[in-house]
């Protein structure tokens, strides 16, 4: 969420942003918030004059009462009683308009940073560098969920009776592999100087407003019925709303925190043939990372952050890309994003396995994180990244291990996870 003031002082800026996020339907809305804000502004400079004119004639009541003037200080009296139902009035109205300006306000889109490539959607993101060797195999690679059939795996049939499209079981050497890369990506975390978290799966509907959109809390989240709750459609919620309404000391900058969660998503929209078995689904398990920290550092931590996704790929042999998002692919709250993408020997092309994101101050301002500096207090800046999502994670391991007699390869840094296996062979 902007800085009303920034909107105030910088209407052509706001405006310019919202076309190149090709969000023109959004563009009266900056006039709108402009004629609200200096509505309010007059609203709050009448109730001030009211106020100190019902100090003075109270003041004059107490001189004419002293003096037996009676008639005059009834007189006096009613002018104050109108005064204070002139100030209730507007006490309403000014939380009336607040009320419209706040929702605005979520509505614009955050200022995106210059060095964003400006397109429409994702298919005018843009490759910055890839990682790893591609390698297509002789042999056929099947998919995902026919090799994990073949070790017993996984169980879509009994998934669907017990819960319906979009959930699954993982069983036996594929369950126990899913597990093994979220405990390998924590630890990895740790490594790299994280502080581990297990946080709320849960969280208040202040705690989503705050971290997301209106149109990604309509998309993704899940609401208890009944309760002021959401189950989280990632880590990165409970965790940046771990530190609401807080003033964090400028030297315990930066937060760096990896948490593990489940993770529940509606995923509403069609889904493509490629999108099958778990590549898509309502429930799935994800290690996380954020950073809380000084708004010029901010862009530091983002290319750390994504840098260590990318090194945890590569540690397990697998091939990435990373692809900087482009203008008309930023959620409103981003400053700037980058997804890692996986490469798939049997579709020979990358697919999305993880994002990095800096929100700028757009989180902190929404929910009230602030930094007491040495001369001055200020928003903090918020970004989150994707460390490791199985099972779609799983389906780049199984794809870029996969042997020609059928067997699945173990990097030598998960071995320890599976009990020294150096890899799975069908039973």
């Amino acid at each position: 969420m902007l800085d009303i003031k920034f909107v105030r002082s910088n209407p052509d800026a706001v405006k310019e942003n919202i076309k190149k996020k090709f969000q023109d339907e959004k563009l009266p809305l900056v006039d709108e918030v402009i004629e609200l804000d200096k509505k309010n502004r007059d609203i709050k400079q009448e109730v001030e004059a009211l106020r100190a004119e019902r100090n003075k004639i109270s003041k004059q009541i107490g001189a004419c009462m002293a003096q037996g003037k009676k008639e005059e200080a009834e007189e006096l009296k009613r002018q104050v009683k109108a005064n204070a139902d002139r100030v209730e009035e507007l006490s309403n109205e000014e939380k009336e308009v607040e009320a419209q300006i706040k929702k605005i306000m979520m509505t614009i889109p955050n200022i995106i940073d210059p060095s964003v490539p400006i397109g429409k959607d994702d298919s005018e993101n843009v490759e910055i560098q890839k990682y790893g060797e591609p390698v297509v195999p002789e042999f056929e690679v099947p998919y995902h969920t026919e090799i994990m059939e073949k070790f017993n795996g996984i169980d879509l049939e009994a998934a669907g009776k017990v819960a319906g499209n979009g959930f699954y079981y993982l069983m036996g050497d594929i369950a126990r592999l899913h597990s093994a890369v979220i405990s390998y990506a924590r630890d990895f975390m740790i490594d790299r100087g994280f502080t581990y978290c297990i946080p709320p799966f849960m969280i208040r509907s202040n705690v989503v407003t705050g971290v997301m959109s209106f149109a990604e809390m309509d998309s993704m989240m899940y609401k208890i019925e009944g309760e002021d709750l959401y189950l989280i459609g990632t880590s990165e919620h409970s965790m940046i709303g771990k530190f609401i309404d807080t003033m964090i000391d400028e030297d315990k900058l930066p937060q760096t925190l990896t948490s593990y969660s489940p993770c529940f998503r509606k995923e509403k929209g069609a889904h493509g043939i490629e999108e099958r078995g778990v590549y898509r689904i309502h429930q799935f398990e994800k290690q996380e990372m954020i950073v809380v920290c000084k708004p010029e550092d901010s862009m530091k931590w983002y290319d750390i952050m994504w840098q260590n996704t990318v090194d945890l790929f590569s540690s397990l042999d697998i091939p990435v890309r990373t692809l900087e998002c482009c203008s008309g692919d930023l959620a409103d709250l981003k400053v700037k994003s980058c997804d890692v993408e996986a490469w798939s020997p049997r579709q020979q092309k990358y697919f999305e396995v993880g994002s990095c994101s800096n929100l700028g101050d757009a989180q902190a301002r929404r929910l009230g994180i602030r930094v007491k500096g040495a001369d001055s207090k200020y928003f903090a800046h918020t970004l989150n990244n994707t460390v490791v999502a199985p099972p779609r994670m799983l389906i780049a391991f199984l794809e870029n291990n996969l042997q020609a007699d059928g067997s699945v390869r173990i990097p030598e840094v998960l071995r320890p996870y599976m009990g020294g296996k150096e890899k799975l062979e069908c039973k």
